[in-house]
């Protein structure tokens, strides 16, 4: 089994239920186990900021699933519950699901890249990544616990 991280995001509707009903499909995937929630966040926008606020959280588990079909499976989540996709980046969005971390393995082909691109850079994804394992450290070696610390808050705040 793989040690999985995905981050869930979502800004449009009822995000908060939006967060609950993907975590709810998330752990009901066939091949997926020992799930653990962190707790959830509201964050600022990237990119344009007249949209509203997000609420964030990251989700671990444990995967037989590869890589690509835990992707298939959680754009599958996504596209069920509202989620259009559009051409412009960082915009507001009913849901979103990335795959954070798989594992030790760095992916980087034309439908996926793990370790997730910006993650490192990410508030909203470091606080609670670290909430859930505050000694990991990535593929690269970073320390988690020093990216965190190098991080400001920019208003993340638990909910």
């Amino acid at each position: 089994m793989t040690q999985v991280y995905l981050g869930l995001g979502a800004n449009q509707g009822d995000p908060i239920a939006q967060l609950h009903h993907a975590i709810t499909e998330l752990k009901a995937l066939p091949g997926t186990t020992a799930h653990r929630c962190s707790a959830l966040y509201a964050s600022k926008p990237m990119g344009p900021q007249d949209q509203p606020d997000y609420v964030n959280a990251v989700l671990a588990m444990q995967c037989t699933l590869g890589a690509h079909q835990l992707l298939d499976a959680t754009q599958a989540i996504e596209q069920r519950l509202g989620r259009v996709r559009k051409a412009e980046r960082w915009g507001p969005r009913t849901l979103d699901i990335d795959i954070l971390l798989f594992g030790q393995q760095c992916i980087d082909d034309t439908r996926l890249t793990v370790p997730h691109y910006g993650m490192k850079e990410r508030e909203f994804v470091l606080y609670p990544l670290h909430e859930l394992a505050p000694d990991l450290h990535l593929p690269d070696g970073s320390s988690l616990q020093r990216l965190v610390a190098n991080t400001p808050r920019n208003g993340l705040e638990q909910l």
